[in-house]
């Protein structure tokens, strides 16, 4: 275990709109049962690009991104890899001798919840929101062989875009749509937001759905999947995106790839007081 920070101690940290304190715990729990000697920092920024400059002038070896943050630092970075290119969203950047790096991780979380919870490709799915973190669903839903998908939004500069890369459909609200997987992608429901209280979705979509997935972490139960799990539907949560996402994350930055189990006291720890 890690006792005391020291001048070989690397850091890393994440630059979010809200921070919370999800990550910090978890990246923290992992370094100290693997005895690495590393500390984990969150932070939200009002100049990304003195942020950034930051990462690089200090040494800092990684960086999570989240909203605001994930398309507004692309011009900042190095080289991006192809999870960040290919849906032009970054939620990870890792510093290597001042090359900066970056990678998006929120893309296989998703691809892979939706395969453990073994969501039937067959369904309809909405997904709300047109962001960086909406980029990694809907590129994540047409890579698991949904066909049936409509982004909701109401900025048309960013949803039509997106619905139309991937060849889905857009609309500037759900409407009379009941689509067996709802997926919010924006910030409703999240803690501390203007936005905290209301449901991304109207009452009738949550009550009509097959499965609700909520990618906001903070609270772990959201809004819209505490309506979810009053009528009785599977839920895939924020909380789950976020575990997987930032173990890859824990990965890249350490070179260490924790265990299942690791990952799962990681995340529990996480949860605990966020």
């Amino acid at each position: 275990m890690v006792s005391r920070i020291t001048k070989d101690t690397r850091l890393c940290i994440s630059l979010s709109g809200r921070p919370s304190n999800i990550g910090t715990r978890f990246h923290n729990y992992l370094y100290d049962e693997l005895g690495l000697d590393f500390v984990y920092k969150a932070f939200t920024t009002t100049d990304l690009p003195a942020a950034v400059a930051g990462i690089r002038g200090l040494g800092i070896r990684g960086c999570g991104v989240s909203m605001p943050f994930k398309e507004a630092v692309i011009p900042l970075i190095d080289e991006l890899h192809d999870s960040a290119r290919a849906i032009e969203s970054v939620n990870t950047v890792v510093n290597e001798n001042g090359v900066l790096h970056a990678y998006n991780t929120d893309y296989q979380a998703v691809v892979d919840l939706l395969r453990e919870h073994e969501v039937d490709p067959a369904l309809p799915a909405a997904v709300a929101g047109s962001g960086g973190m909406a980029k990694a669903v809907v590129a994540a839903l047409r890579d698991s062989g949904f066909a049936n998908v409509s982004v909701i939004a109401r900025n048309e500069k960013t949803g039509r875009p997106l619905a139309q890369q991937y060849g889905f459909d857009w609309r500037p609200e759900l409407g009379e749509l009941a689509p067996g997987l709802l997926v919010n992608a924006t910030p409703i429901g999240m803690a501390g937001g203007p936005e905290s209280g209301p449901l991304p979705f109207p009452e009738a979509a949550v009550g009509a759905a097959t499965t609700v997935f909520d990618v906001v972490a903070m609270p772990p139960q959201t809004p819209l999947i505490r309506a979810a799990q009053e009528r009785g539907l599977p839920v895939i949560t924020g909380a789950e995106v976020i575990a997987l996402q930032a173990a890859q994350q824990f990965a890249l930055y350490t070179g260490v790839t924790p265990t299942p189990e690791q990952v799962r006291r990681a995340s529990e720890f996480s949860r605990s007081a966020a």
